[in-house]
This record gives structure tokens, sequence and C-alpha cells, in this order.
């Protein structure tokens, strides 16, 4: 795999990370609001795929980010879409997002030094 498709699949991420900030205003809101619900859902989604995508090596030099479990989730998200519980779907949108947000920047600084 290229550079050039690991930063696609490092940008797409932080888009969708970018998206989801902009949907989601507070708890309440999201709790109250199916259509934010659906994009963040839809968006975590596209994320984790990307995930998968990225290069063995990327996720070998960040193992602080649990790159297995983002790959289940993405899989409990699609397959088991009648059993997706809202809270942990708030949960990462809370606690997980802006951590990997910042691993992901990272990620995309350290391929840009080595262009």
């Amino acid at each position: 795999m290229s550079t050039k498709d690991n930063f696609i699949y490092v940008e797409h991420m932080l888009e969708c990370i970018q998206r989801i900030d902009e949907y989601v205003v507070n708890k309440e809101q999201f709790y109250n609001t199916r259509i934010v619900q659906d994009a963040v859902v839809r968006n975590l989604q596209v994320m984790a795929e990307s995930s998968q995508r990225l290069a063995e090596e990327i996720k070998r030099n960040y193992p602080d980010i649990p790159w297995n479990q983002i790959s289940g989730f993405r899989n409990i998200l699609v397959h088991d879409y009648l059993g997706v519980d809202l809270d942990v779907i708030w949960s990462a949108v809370e606690q997980e997002l802006s951590s990997l947000e910042k691993v992901l920047v990272e990620i995309q600084k350290n391929d840009n030094e080595k262009s």
C-alpha cells in the first residue's frame, strides 16, 4: 500500500470525526434526535472501515490505538444494526474520538515529514 493511500484513509477518518463533532451539540440532543444518531453511526461506520484499510505498519507504530476493537465496532454497526446501543455510541463519541483524532493528526504529520 502506498503512502498516498494511507494518507487518504487517515484524511477520511479525520473528516468523519470532524463531521461527528459538527453533528453532535450535546448528549441530550444526540439522544433525542434520530437524524443525528443516524449521521453519527454512519460516520463511525465509514471511519472504522477506513481504519481497516490502513497499512499494518501504521497500526504497529501506534499500538495505543485499539485497531482491532475499531474494526470489531464497525462490524457491529454494520451487521448488528438492530442491536446498536446508543449508550455505546455516545461513549465512543464522548470518550474515544478525541484521542483517536490526536493520533491521526500525528500520523498525518509524520507522513508529511517523510514526504
